[in-house]
C-alpha cells in the first residue's frame, strides 16, 4: 500500500464564486496543503530540505478532474498518496471528497522536481530518496 495522509479542510466563503460553488483553482491549493502533511508525516519537512540541503520542489505538471462542486462550508477531506519518488521527481495523487454527504468531488496529480537553489534540477540526497522510496515499495 502506498503511503496515504488524508487531511481535513472547511470551504472558506473567500474560495467560493459568485454561485457559491468553490472557484477551481483551489482544489489545487487543497492538493497543496495535503502534500505538504503527507511528506511531514513520512518524516521529511519541506522548510528543513530548504534550509539544510538547499532543495526546493517545484511543481513540473498538475492534473485535476472535477466531479461534483463543493460549496461553502463544507467539510472537505483531501487524501494524499505518494505515487512516485525518485532521485528526480515526487508524483502524488490526491482524492478530494466531501464529508457530509460522502461523495468525491475532485481527483488529482502532481508532479514535481527537486531544485536547487539557483533553480535548476538537482538530486535528492540518498537518506532522502531512501525514506520516501521505502514508503512507495510498503
Amino acid at each position: 500500500m502506498r503511503p496515504q495522509n488524508q487531511t481535513s479542510v472547511r470551504v472558506r466563503y473567500a474560495e467560493t464564486d459568485q454561485m457559491g460553488i468553490v472557484y477551481h483553482a483551489n482544489y489545487l491549493i487543497w492538493m497543496e496543503i495535503g502534500r505538504v502533511e503527507l511528506v511531514r508525516a513520512l518524516g521529511v519537512n519541506y522548510h528543513d530540505l530548504e534550509a539544510s540541503e538547499g532543495l526546493l520542489l517545484s511543481v513540473i505538471g498538475a492534473s485535476c478532474r472535477y466531479v461534483y462542486p463543493a460549496r461553502y462550508d463544507q467539510q472537505v477531506i483531501v487524501r494524499t498518496e505518494l505515487a512516485l519518488a525518485n532521485a528526480r521527481t515526487v508524483e502524488f495523487e490526491y482524492a478530494i471528497r466531501s464529508c457530509e454527504p460522502d461523495r468525491l468531488l475532485a481527483e488529482g496529480k502532481t508532479r514535481h522536481m527537486w531544485l536547487n537553489r539557483d533553480l535548476r534540477p538537482t538530486r535528492l540526497p540518498p537518506q532522502y530518496l531512501e525514506l520516501l522510496q521505502g514508503k512507495v515499495a510498503e
